[in-house]
């Protein structure tokens, strides 16, 4: 099991960071590993939507679907796979630190198949890598 929790104070209105960080389009230009993403069920964002994402991480090139399980716009999304070779959950969170900066959580749990052992150990760290610089980089764009 891998559980990988990262967090980043964003300079901005929780509303824009909510907005943009839940919108499935807007992930291949701040997450680091992914590719593209391509809409399954209408654009309309609620619990039961799927989006197809292409991603790359350790080495390997992924395909999954991610179903919405959970949408309080504002507060939180969670996120868990349909199918793919890495079942995971992936929960956004957004809380108001004031009425120009928002704390965003990103953590993801899930059980890694088709890895290797001695992968798996590794797994954990460099997730964690990878979601913080996804974090910084959301952050760099919300706060142009």
């Amino acid at each position: 099991m891998v559980d990988v929790f990262t967090e980043l104070t964003i300079k901005c209105p929780i509303s824009k960071v909510s907005e943009y960080a839940s919108n499935p389009d807007n992930a291949p230009k701040w997450y680091v590993n992914i590719q593209s993403v391509e809409w399954k069920t209408s654009k309309s964002l609620q619990e039961g939507s799927q989006i197809a994402f292409r991603a790359k991480f350790l080495g390997r090139e992924l395909a999954y679907v991610y179903e919405i399980t959970e949408f309080i716009p504002q507060k939180k999304m969670v996120m868990k796979t349909a199918n793919g070779p890495f079942p995971m959950e992936t929960i956004y969170t957004w809380q108001a630190i004031d009425e120009s900066n928002t704390l965003m959580t990103l953590r993801n749990k899930g059980n890694p198949k088709g890895f290797n052992k001695l992968m798996v150990a590794f797994m954990a760290p460099m997730m964690r890598r990878a979601n913080m610089k996804d974090l910084k980089k959301i952050k760099a764009i919300l706060e142009q």
